[in-house]
């Protein structure tokens, strides 16, 4: 029983400290463009397949 008095008091601010970090996470704009990282994952962007220049030769 005496262990709760432990427990009870950790578990508080352990729940406090994460509503901080998500409400610091909605107050710095990190949930702002969620569509735009679901589109972004999808684009098939070109990698630079011959960084160097060398003419015939990739990856």
């Amino acid at each position: 029983m005496s262990g709760l008095l432990y427990l009870i008091p950790i578990a508080l601010f352990m729940g406090l400290l994460g509503l901080l970090a998500f409400v610091w996470a909605l107050k710095s704009g990190q949930f702002e463009d969620l569509d735009g990282a679901a589109q972004r994952i999808l684009l098939d962007e070109e990698e630079d397949e011959n960084p160097r220049g060398d003419p015939g030769r990739t990856s």
